[in-house]
């Protein structure tokens, strides 16, 4: 039996990967690994932590759906930001310039070119309904700072948000703003764009989160929030609520949606792959559960419902900011906290469709960006409009699972349920099954045989077992 021994640490002046396919188009790298963390980071801090986290924690019972959602960030969620990383910075282009270097190298099925156009697909079809959800927020960003969400109560609250949704024009409008927002910073490059982009966000962010969380802990149910967070109550557990939990560490880390490919291939060799996954899933979760912090003492203290649903952010929450001492201040800071998680995170939706147009077009970065930006905004008016104007066109009504789902549902539904889950499982069968273990090793460089051993027992046999049960609990309501 041949004995394994683990590969060498590599330089990135005498790593010299074989190739079958030239890249005709050299990509930058980031400029630091510090810098490289901020963008990687941020991309996986977004919406899903801001917005989604606490609604779904909030249904779901608290702490029992914290714990078992922190379990899987760390036995599903990081071993798969590890393939994908290692799998970007061996190939060395986009997404699918990776995988067809990867395939040819490897000498596997062309079939896995798949992984790669999923990788693009994945992020664009997301930007269509995510850009409009950040819509929303510059929208209330601006309503709380000038004032205008003062003194609502429940009714008055869901009119506000339900007026919002109504008006195509302004959705439109506060849709394109974002997209121009996120065009602009990628057009700009990786260092002219990205990095100068996250060396302002990623601070702004955390800075902004500790103010909240500070303020929250003086004058709200800072204990009450505490207990609902972390008491766990094994009786709310079902197998939906477990299934649940394991989808939104899937949408919080951002799996599977190409940034992860992408900004791996700008990665030098010399910045450890199994940092960077371990650092990314404890600042994603920190984050999530910091904002649980923010969001759930508030709605204790001012008798909101925990269980409200998506509605938690833009119909709970502006109650309590609109009664609250500072709460314009405090309210705007909220919603400024969402813009610059959104951004950090269409950014690295944006960027993997640009990058690979720039390897295939002799236009420049700067058309290329403000093309596909274009598009999206253009086919996330189906988005937009599905909340007025297509309010009633529920295409799939023929199936009892999407009963009533409008282009926005079915957007978020399959980008979320099923898109991302069979990305992940394409992403951990090629990671476990074809790729070579050498090639692997070299890679994660783990450091000994039985670290190794445990992620391929992970990324061969635990994940996709996880991401089939995930599939199957979706598609069958």
């Amino acid at each position: 039996m041949r004995r394994w021994v683990p590969a060498p640490v590599f330089s990135s002046s005498d790593y010299k990967p074989k190739r079958v396919l030239a890249i005709k188009y050299k990509h930058e790298q980031w400029s630091s690994s510090g810098v490289f963390f901020l963008a990687i980071i941020g991309q996986a801090i977004g919406l899903g932590n801001i917005w989604r986290f606490p609604y779904i924690t909030g249904v779901n019972g608290g702490g029992a759906f914290v714990l078992i959602y922190c379990a899987a960030v760390l036995i599903i969620g990081i071993p798969l930001i590890m393939a994908e990383l290692a799998i970007g910075r061996r190939g060395g282009g986009s997404a699918v310039t990776t995988m067809e270097v990867l395939c040819k190298d490897e000498g596997c099925s062309k079939g896995w070119y798949a992984v790669g156009w999923l990788s693009l697909i994945i992020p664009f079809v997301g930007l269509l309904f995510y850009s409009v959800v950040a819509g929303w927020i510059l929208d209330y960003l601006v309503q709380t700072a000038t004032g205008n969400l003062q003194n609502l109560n429940n009714e008055t609250s869901g009119a506000a948000f339900q007026q919002l949704t109504n008006n195509p024009y302004r959705l439109a409008f506060w849709h394109g703003i974002f997209m121009l927002m996120s065009v602009f910073i990628v057009a700009g490059g990786l260092r002219g764009g990205l990095e100068k982009a996250v060396k302002v966000l990623m601070p702004g962010l955390t800075v902004t989160l500790v103010l909240l969380l500070g303020y929250v802990a003086f004058t709200a149910d800072f204990a009450g929030g505490l207990r609902f967070l972390f008491t766990p109550d094994f009786s709310k557990v079902t197998p939906a609520v477990v299934m649940m939990a394991v989808g939104q560490a899937f949408f919080s880390l951002a799996i599977a949606v190409g940034a992860m490919i992408t900004y791996g291939a700008y990665l030098p060799k010399t910045v450890s792959i199994v940092r960077a996954a371990f650092v990314i899933g404890f600042a994603d979760t920190a984050c999530a559960l910091l904002v649980g912090l923010v969001v759930f003492p508030l709605v204790l203290t001012y008798g909101l419902e925990a269980g409200e649903g998506p509605g938690l952010v833009f119909v709970a929450l502006p109650i309590a900011f609109g009664t609250m001492p500072l709460g314009t201040l405090f309210g705007t800071l909220f919603f400024a906290l969402m813009l610059m998680a959104a951004l950090t995170s269409s950014m690295g939706m944006l960027e993997p469709v640009v990058a690979w147009l720039i390897e295939r077009s002799t236009l420049g970065r700067r058309v290329i960006t403000l093309m596909v930006g274009a598009l999206a905004w253009l086919l996330g008016l189906s988005a937009v409009l599905s909340f007025n104007v297509l309010s009633g066109f529920t295409p799939l009504d023929y199936f009892e699972a999407f009963e009533g789902k409008r282009i926005f549902d079915l957007l978020d539904f399959f980008t979320a349920n099923v898109l991302i889950p069979i990305g992940g499982l394409l992403i951990a069968l090629f990671a476990g099954w074809v790729i070579s273990r050498d090639a692997i090793a070299e890679e994660l460089n783990l450091g000994s045989p039985l670290a190794l051993r445990c992620w391929s027992v992970l990324i061969r046999y635990v994940i996709p077992l996880s991401i089939v049960a995930i599939l199957l609990s979706s598609l069958s309501g």
